[in-house]
């Protein structure tokens, strides 16, 4: 059995390591009391631990892992799945530096959750192209697999999409209707944006193998529905890459902007022989973000997709409406970029331009 997992993104400790202490934040500190004020009485009311897997990524050799161990009420555990409306994802409490291991084959590496009991980490271990799974088990909680998109080291072509405006109709980021579709609509009523789904199933039939991440600045606690939300509008399955709400060690917020920066960065080294295909959306920081990457690793970028909101969406959005014309191809940062309202605007675009 090893124990030494490396710390990575949500910063899950390998058990073992002693990290150096350093001073919360004070929005921390209250957070962190009033979860253990929170977990002792849920505990004493019945509640186990159960653990909610995400979908992970690697290359042959090792993965990055990715889960979270949060209390429950049994009855609520077996149901987790069914449909539900957006706040009851976050109706949980996190269960803190608690022991988590992770099984690839034989090899078994143990990680401890992080404050917000989240499992975020780089195994080692022997996956063949394509999808593979690890188990993931912790005491008291039934184990469970977590699924893991293996990148063929031979791939040189993949895809990085956001979500909010670009595959899922939200209205982001003006705050009532944020609030209003995270947490009081039933994730059945969300809306596919028109065309998305049949572009990437054809980007992943005109490039097998091709990986699809999506990268958001949404919170892990709606991961599932997320996922649920792609498969059942037939967009090809991939790992999300999220974050979590609230404070960090050391400021109130997390920065949703700088999460997409780093991913992007992140990405770029790990599969250095891949170009991406950046899709996104003109209503929020996508163009600003995907620009300054194709910037700094133009040798990682094939082309940017930005789908056009339509000025009522744009004001939404919460942005400054653009031209409503017809699908356009326009320079920036170095690398070609693609714009059109849907997806067919968009892929007769990057067909044209014979990017796919």
């Amino acid at each position: 059995m090893r124990r030494n997992g490396q710390e990575d993104g949500l910063s899950s400790t390998p058990v073992g390591d002693q990290p150096n202490a350093v001073r919360l934040h004070r929005a921390a500190r209250l957070e962190d009391a009033l979860h253990e004020v929170l977990v002792r009485r849920l505990r004493n009311r019945g509640w186990e631990p159960v653990i909610t897997a995400y979908t992970g990524y690697g290359a042959p050799g090792w993965a990055r892992v990715m889960a979270r161990v949060v209390l429950t009420r049994p009855a609520q555990a077996r149901k987790r799945l069914e449909k539900v409306r957006g706040w009851r994802s976050f109706t949980t409490s996190p269960v803190t530096d608690t022991v988590v291991r992770i099984q690839i084959g034989e090899s078994v590496t143990e990680t401890r959750t992080d404050r917000s009991g989240y499992v975020d980490c780089r195994v080692k271990g022997d996956l063949e192209p394509g999808w593979g799974t690890v188990r993931l088990s912790t005491d008291g909680a039934a184990s469970v697999d977590a699924p893991v998109r293996v990148v063929d080291p031979e791939c040189r072509f993949g895809v990085i999409s956001d979500i909010d405006d670009t595959v899922m109709v939200t209205a982001l980021p003006r705050p009532l209707l944020a609030a209003w579709n995270t947490f009081v609509l039933d994730e059945h009523a969300r809306m596919a944006v028109p065309g998305m789904a049949v572009l990437y199933e054809r980007l992943t039939t005109a490039n097998a193998g091709a990986p699809v991440f999506y990268l958001s600045t949404g919170a892990w606690n709606v991961a599932p529905a997320l996922t649920r939300f792609l498969s059942r509008h037939l967009y090809p399955a991939g790992p999300l890459l999220l974050t979590d709400w609230g404070p960090t060690p050391d400021r109130w917020f997390r920065s949703g902007q700088e999460h997409k920066r780093t991913t992007l960065r992140r990405l770029s080294t790990e599969f250095p022989q891949v170009r991406w295909l950046l899709i996104g959306d003109d209503g929020q920081h996508d163009q600003e973000i995907y620009s300054e990457f194709a910037q700094a690793h133009p040798e990682n970028v094939a082309a940017v997709a930005i789908r056009r909101l339509s000025p009522t969406q744009a004001v939404l959005a919460g942005a400054v409406p653009g031209p409503s014309g017809s699908p356009e191809a326009v320079g920036s940062g170095g690398k070609t970029w693609f714009s059109a309202p849907d997806g067919a605007g968009l892929w007769s675009l990057l067909r044209d331009a014979d990017v796919v």
